[in-house]
């Protein structure tokens, strides 16, 4: 299986559509086998949906994402993990190995400019950039 991690600095980014990599893992069953980054660039939601896809990513995890986002996703046929956090080859590993422990509240609800800050569950995020937290 080909995963897929919103990264920045080998840490989960917060903020799927302002991710500036992604960090991809091939794994088999209980364990990763290899990884390497996927610059986005300027990449937008749906943009980053079909980029996932051109590279056969089955699996996206990240820390928060909105509707729209999980939407042109699924479009895509890639499933989505929210709520992670932490670096990106630890959690890579405790998903396969079933032990990734998430946020329930990894939902962006909202609809926002890009340059205003809003809040993403139990993180405010500012600037058009989540960060980490």
């Amino acid at each position: 299986m080909k995963i897929a991690i919103t990264c920045e600095n080998d840490t989960v980014f917060q903020h799927f559509g302002h991710t500036p990599e992604f960090a991809v893992f091939e794994t088999v069953p209980g364990k990763v086998v290899s990884e390497k980054r996927l610059a986005t660039g300027e990449s937008g939601h749906g943009a980053l949906a079909t980029l996932l896809a051109e590279e056969k990513v089955e699996l996206l995890i990240c820390g928060g994402i909105g509707g729209g986002a999980i939407n042109a996703l699924a479009n895509a046929g890639i499933e989505v993990v929210g709520g992670a956090q932490g670096n990106v080859r630890e959690v890579a590993e405790a998903f396969v190995n079933g032990s990734l422990q998430v946020r329930s509240d990894f939902h962006c609800s909202h609809h926002h400019d890009h340059g205003a800050g809003h809040d993403c569950g139990s993180h405010k995020c500012g600037g058009g950039s989540c960060g980490n937290h």
